[in-house]
């Protein structure tokens, strides 16, 4: 008899199905449980859930701007996006130049007296930009990618030193220099793209934008952009 029961019992075991990653497992109700490693689930459980909205983003940006960003994803179409730091003076010293007269002021020489630009530096060169975003999946091109484009503000604040040969007379001439801060601000236009397909809660972006400044130099624009990271919370 105990030989009949152990064999009833064998008989009736889970049974178990080895497929790489996966097992598939028999219960004692005839239904299949799909077993997944840790690590693979954490691999196919991408960021951005569309019952998860609303997120947060934060991280930093390496471009034009260089500094912090803060994102905040209001549902799976919009969001806004707020980036702060120091802009990449190199890429405007032609412009610093070529605006060397605006702040040297040359109606305000005398009659025998003339200016040459020698050098500028650029002390500090904040920006701040908002922007507000739509988005749509590119799942197509790859899982977890997202495409975007929108609309912002930008504020700029210079803080510049002028080096300057100045001409006094035919013997007279000396080096000065002057300092100089100058606030601006402009529309800005955005395109990017945005990856979350990681193991973790992070974001990849990258993006280009242009910027029109709308105050100091009305219809000066300048192509801007950066690549950054984001923890997404």
């Amino acid at each position: 008899m105990s030989i009949l029961v152990l064999s009833a019992a064998w008989a009736q075991r889970p049974k178990v199905h080895h497929g790489g990653k996966l097992m598939h497992t028999r219960t004692n109700h005839n239904y299949n449980v799909i077993k997944v490693s840790r690590s693979k689930a954490k691999t196919i459980c991408p960021t951005f859930e569309d019952s998860g909205y609303p997120y947060h983003g934060i991280g930093f940006k390496l471009g034009d701007p260089f500094g912090a960003t803060y994102k905040y994803y209001a549902n799976k179409h919009f969001s806004f996006g707020v980036d702060f730091g120091r802009s990449a003076s190199g890429l405007y010293s032609r412009y610093y130049k070529e605006a060397f007269n605006e702040f040297t002021r040359p109606d305000t020489l005398q009659d025998n007296q003339s200016t040459v630009y020698l050098a500028h530096k650029a002390k500090t060169d904040w920006v701040g930009e908002v922007k507000v975003l739509y988005h749509i999946k590119a799942e197509k091109i790859s899982t977890g990618l997202q495409a975007y484009a929108g609309i912002g503000w930008e504020v700029r604040r210079l803080h510049i030193q002028y080096d300057y040969l100045l001409n006094d007379g035919i013997f007279d001439n000396k080096i000065e220099f002057i300092n100089r801060t100058r606030f601006t601000y402009g529309a800005q236009g955005t395109i990017g793209i945005e990856y979350s397909y990681f193991s973790m809660p992070i974001s990849a972006f990258m993006e280009l934008e242009m910027y029109v400044d709308l105050l100091r130099d009305p219809g000066f624009y300048k192509i801007q952009g950066g690549v950054g990271l984001r923890y997404v919370f």
